[in-house]
């Protein structure tokens, strides 16, 4: 018997985000391998009884390898009908899926992705502001700060102050950061919004410019940075949001 693999997204945090089709697979669900970013209210959703296996990653250190939550996947579609890989929000964005996809067809086994509400989307929306707002922004670039080889590094040549960054694992070293965006020609007025745990109850939220980004006490993981001037509406009004709350924050810059 071979049972099929769902690679569902678990969304930002917030369970009330979840496709409603991820949450009838989590009510299905024999065995889930789940990651380190995967929330505590979305776990709660997984059928009773099922078997709940954390793959995660903890501080740069893995539990598992790629190669055996790959064979562990293959392993338990051997046996169980629904087996899911329970990823933090989108499966097919930095969440290593094109691998997993990969190793599943080789040992052919079915295989279906369940998108989920990338991180920075959830992060856009706790903070209030439109990621493409016309007005001040003509592209959006999703990427990472971390990277792993020099040929992965971004390609600054087609990015240009009216482009909208999200920056995935932005990492503790703002100061790093700053630098690269500073080599790469951009303003030190430029806006940034660092999003901690993007929609969850845990949320923060902060607003400065390229400038001080050096300056701002390290959220904790998983965060997000959000680097471009849409987010200058929501620096100028000197506000720091919530998922419940709006709190002022000071003193307010203007852009």
């Amino acid at each position: 018997m071979k049972g099929k693999v769902y690679l569902v997204g678990g969304g930002p945090g917030d369970p009330e985000l979840l496709t409603l089709k991820a949450v009838k697979i989590l009510a299905r669900a024999e065995i889930v391998l789940h990651d380190a970013l995967v929330s505590r209210e979305v776990l709660a959703l997984v059928a009773v009884g099922a078997e709940i296996i954390d793959v995660g990653k903890r501080c740069g250190r893995k539990l598992l390898t790629q190669e055996e939550i790959n064979a562990l996947m293959v392993s338990y579609a051997q046996s169980h009908q629904v087996v899911v890989r329970l990823k933090g929000g989108d499966p097919l964005l930095f969440g290593r899926a094109g691998e997993e996809i990969a190793a599943l067809r080789q040992a052919g086994v079915a295989c279906e992705i369940v998108p989920g509400i990338t991180a920075g989307f959830g992060a856009a929306a706790a903070a209030g502001f439109s990621l493409t707002d016309r007005r001040v922004a003509s592209q959006l670039l999703f990427t990472t700060i971390q990277r792993d080889t020099d040929n992965r590094s971004i390609q600054w040549g087609g990015i240009s102050s009216t482009t909208t960054l999200v920056l995935y694992m932005p990492g503790t070293d703002y100061a790093r950061v700053m630098q690269q965006l500073r080599d790469a020609g951009w303003p030190d007025d430029m806006p940034c919004a660092i999003v901690s745990h993007a929609t969850a109850k845990d949320q923060e939220i902060r607003l400065t410019v390229l400038a001080n980004l050096a300056d701002e006490a390290t959220l904790p993981a998983p965060s997000i940075m959000v680097v471009g001037r849409v987010v200058a509406e929501e620096l100028s009004q000197g506000f720091r949001l919530g998922p419940e709350t709006a709190d002022r924050i000071s003193p307010p810059m203007v852009i």
